[in-house]
């Protein structure tokens, strides 16, 4: 199958903005843009049927109308609607196994609990097996948040594989021609805390294993994209908020998510956690092993 991007419509603010952040990536990845559009009710297609009956119609009138609006945008790129009789979240991660990534409009609110009160992206997020975008509504003053121009940010752990997250971190920027910030957050332990502060021999030590495993991790991909310019950040203190203060102002924060494993529920970790509910900018959510 034909690599794709796919984005999930519903006519929200926040679809429609994913789809325009969509369409642009889907250009610069030189890949078709599918519009996916979900819902168990849609009706089996009939042949010829008015539209004043036709129970599909405002799904191909949403579908027909990004559509045409983003193909006036992209004159070149390809853009295919598809609507599924399905339950959106079923259909998405289907969607997401056969895409490239796929793109989910974000409510972008700071209660994690308002995350889980009828959307359907957190779910996807969670079990998807190929990356999940997510993007914000538009900004008051006009223009997607997305387009606010900046480098890539990925977040390493620095223990267990992180192959998938930096081939998808180094792809993207390579794709964009935007430079890529590695950040890597790690707490001080309690025996750094000194009354008076922080103990800066402790800080110093711990800041250069950080950057020796850093440059490690990185290396292989400095020589396999070399036209990519690489920067690392190290925050000493919790990850999570080493993460999010390093994605102000980029233009996609990208972090990991371990897969699935049998038996055990999916979940998000901390860090994920944060850049989904605090980040301003979309974020990529990246499963690996």
């Amino acid at each position: 199958m034909q690599p794709v991007v796919t984005v999930g419509l519903d006519g929200s603010p926040e679809s429609l903005a994913a789809a325009r952040w969509a369409a642009d990536e889907a250009e610069m990845r030189k890949l078709p843009l599918r519009l996916l559009h979900a819902w168990p009710l849609l009706a089996p297609e009939p042949a010829r049927v008015p539209a004043e009956v036709d129970q599909n119609y405002w799904a191909k009138r949403l579908v027909r109308t990004v559509r045409a609006e983003l193909r006036t945008r992209h004159p070149g790129l390809s853009v295919i609607g598809s609507l599924v009789a399905d339950d959106a979240q079923d259909a998405l991660l289907q969607a997401a196994s056969e895409s490239e990534m796929t793109v989910l409009g974000s409510r972008g609110l700071e209660s994690v609990q308002s995350y889980f009160l009828g959307d359907v992206s957190m779910p996807v997020v969670a079990r998807a097996e190929r990356p999940v975008v997510l993007v914000r509504a538009e900004s008051p003053e006009g223009g997607p948040a997305s387009a606010i121009p900046g480098r890539v940010v990925v977040a390493l752990k620095l223990h267990g594989p992180c192959d998938d997250l930096l081939d998808f971190a180094f792809h993207t920027a390579a794709a964009r021609g935007a430079p890529l910030l590695a950040v890597h957050g790690r707490s001080l332990p309690l025996h750094a805390r000194v009354p008076w502060g922080v103990d800066h021999d402790i800080a110093e030590e711990i800041r250069r294993d950080v950057q020796i495993r850093l440059s490690k991790a990185l290396h292989l991909w400095r020589e396999k994209y070399p036209q990519v310019e690489v920067a690392d950040g190290i925050g000493l203190e919790s990850p999570a908020k080493a993460v999010v203060q390093a994605a102000e102002g980029a233009a996609l924060l990208v972090v990991g998510r371990r897969e699935h494993r049998h038996g055990l529920a999916p979940h998000l970790g901390p860090v994920a956690q944060a850049a989904i509910h605090h980040g301003h900018c979309p974020v990529a959510v990246v499963p690996h092993g």
